[in-house]
């Protein structure tokens, strides 16, 4: 008896073969997906650009840091202090060359016996160690600093677009807070701005103390910008001009048992105020943390002028929303500042989306929570920062006018906002306002 649910020119295996091969298909897109991939309602600049993507890892020594994981009788012992650096580039690579790379990450968090670490690996869309590519000029730069705890593999999604998009950008381990080696949070809270001063440094001598170096005439460190997530907001800020209140200082001194190696960041010391670089000309900070616990004063806040894009939740229960990353918002009157909030997001409005290791039975919620939103698709967060990473820098590091994608609507639910697919543009809002002077 035949079927009469299928065609009788169509034999059921011959059916069959083709709906396999269809589900084979639809499968292989899933596994395909790759951090930072655009979804079919991506905003229009988040997409990557042209440019193939190379990837190198690079180990370098502050020295002479003061060692305030060991302070005793009055004094901070100096160390060499170890800094792993991702840098990712324009490349150039032949026709045809495998473009994945494998970046090799733990779970877990150093020390924590119910959250043992873990290794695993993921994929990224760049080449290891490929040539970089034949220019005239040079790329601006961007320092991204990861949360506590974190990687430089933490915001691959974003790193590996930009690079696509012309800047060489450079993203830090910072010792002491990664899940590999967290340490005690002093370390954390002095070390941070101090690192990335020290890698913005680091590459804008590259061509002084490594000239044969690939990368030597390709970094235009003049012209910087510098990316924070959590912690990595704290010290962007700080690095940028916000200076720390007294109030920190006082409980670092506290928390150390009398350090004061913390003063080098407060905005009252007369030599932190000296640091100003004129070479950062923008700043992204994602949920800086601080503001609910002190870290800034209003007076500390004013010292803030360069150009400075803030994300958020409007649920962060870790850095806070009005009392934490909006009253920073408010409180840099002189800064050319944008706020984005995502509308019911928490605190993780920057990582990567969870990694299919977060999702073996067994494991702490936390470590799926490490990068995962409870209301938002975290690559659609990741493709919405790349749309509004790329206009910002893009303007203030390229001079392009990206105004159209900058100067819109408050409410996204009020009206579709430019460049954002036909009622895509929901559950944000994005303020703006001008310095003060």
């Amino acid at each position: 008896m035949k079927n009469k649910l299928l065609p009788t020119s169509i034999p059921l295996f011959l059916f069959l073969l083709v709906f396999a091969l269809n589900f084979t298909l639809v499968r292989a897109q899933e596994v395909s997906f790759i951090y930072g991939d655009a979804l079919p309602d991506a905003p229009e600049l988040a997409p990557r650009a042209n440019y193939s993507v190379g990837a190198r890892t690079m180990n370098l020594v502050h020295k002479d840091q003061p060692d305030v994981l060991n302070f005793k009788d009055g004094k901070d012992p100096l160390y060499d202090r170890p800094i792993t650096v991702e840098i990712w580039y324009p490349a150039q690579l032949k026709a045809n060359e495998e473009t994945l790379i494998d970046y090799e990450e733990v779970m877990g968090t150093a020390g924590d016996t119910l959250r043992p670490l873990i290794p695993f690996t993921f994929k990224g869309r760049a080449k290891r160690d490929a040539v970089p590519v034949k220019t005239d000029g040079a790329f601006p730069l961007v320092v991204v600093s990861h949360g506590y705890v974190g990687s430089r593999y933490l915001m691959t999604y974003l790193t590996e677009n930009l690079a696509s998009k012309g800047y060489v950008v450079v993203a830090i381990d910072h010792t002491d807070s990664t899940f590999k080696d967290a340490n005690a949070f002093q370390s954390t809270l002095l070390n941070r701005s101090k690192d990335i001063r020290f890698v913005l440094n680091q590459m804008a001598d590259i061509k002084k103390t490594v000239p044969m170096d690939p990368l030597a005439n390709l970094i235009d460190a003049e012209n910087t910008a510098i990316i924070g997530y959590s912690m990595g907001g704290y010290g962007v800020l700080n690095v940028a001009g916000a200076g720390y209140s007294d109030g920190l200082g006082s409980f670092f001194v506290g928390m150390t048992g009398g350090s004061k190696t913390i003063s080098v960041h407060l905005a009252s010391n007369p030599e932190y105020q000296a640091q100003k670089d004129p070479r950062i000309k923008a700043v992204v900070a994602f949920a800086p943390w601080g503001m609910e616990r002190g870290v800034w004063d209003a007076e500390g806040l004013k010292g803030l002028k360069t150009p400075t894009f803030l994300v958020a939740g409007s649920q962060d229960d870790i850095s806070g929303y009005e009392k934490g990353i909006k009253a920073i918002y408010e409180g840099t009157v002189n800064a050319d500042r944008y706020l984005l909030t995502y509308k019911n997001a928490r605190h993780n409005v920057a990582p990567n989306p969870p990694p299919a290791a977060s999702l073996q039975p067994g494991l702490h919620i936390d470590e799926y929570y490490r990068y995962a939103e409870p209301s938002w698709d975290e690559r659609r967060i990741n493709n919405i920062n790349q749309h509004f990473v790329t206009a910002f820098l893009g303007t203030y590091l390229k001079t392009k006018d990206y105004t159209n994608y900058l100067a819109i609507p408050e409410n996204s639910n009020e009206k579709d906002w430019p460049g954002f697919k036909p009622r895509s543009s929901t559950g944000m809002e994005l303020l703006h306002a001008a310095p003060a002077n």
